[in-house]
């Protein structure tokens, strides 16, 4: 896969178009719920991305809401691992890979108002294939922790296509 053809150069290269124009962040956002259809559903708002780095935003409403008043714990779970995997993302090389293996989360209060979530990777070695976890922080308007999401992503090299004469040899060894 080409630098220019992974996820990660995908997703900054639409950042950085995004970023020059006015509502940058909110045009982004909604590319993003196109790209993750079911992440769309919470319409989260990315606030700052950079490599290793995502803050992402969840604003409070009725969509959200469960019957208690207060925002679901699945669309809090939603607002964490997409910030994981925005940071995650941007944290790998071009030649790498991740997908999410299992995901915990941990509900500290009653969310309600805007939540954002923070997530910071730090170095990701994508050269072997092996498990990260990640861990989201989602906070209340007030800066109160609501919930802590723990992704693991098993993270490696992506594999290189086979050559037509590979694919050959290998169709010819399976079939006997």
């Amino acid at each position: 896969m080409s630098a220019n053809k992974s996820p990660a150069a995908r997703l900054r290269r639409a950042w950085d178009r995004c970023q020059t124009l006015p509502f940058g962040s909110a045009i982004f956002s909604r590319l993003l719920g196109a790209m993750v259809p079911y992440t769309g559903t919470i319409r989260p708002r990315v606030l700052e991305l950079r490599p290793g780095y995502a803050r992402v935003e969840l604003r409070d409403r009725r969509g959200v809401r469960n019957h208690l008043g207060s925002i679901h714990a699945i669309a809090i779970a939603n607002l964490a691992e997409v910030t994981s995997g925005l940071a995650m993302t941007l944290a790998l090389p071009a030649e790498a890979r991740g997908i999410v293996t299992s995901f915990s989360i941990d509900y500290v209060k009653k969310a309600r108002g805007t939540l954002t979530a923070e997530c910071a990777t730090g170095p990701v070695d994508a050269s072997v294939q092996q498990a990260h976890h990640f861990v989201a922080v989602v906070r209340d308007d007030v800066g109160d922790e609501v919930a802590r999401g723990t992704a693991a992503w098993l993270i490696g090299p992506t594999p290189r296509p086979e050559t037509p004469r590979e694919a050959t040899a290998a169709a010819t060894t399976a079939a006997r």
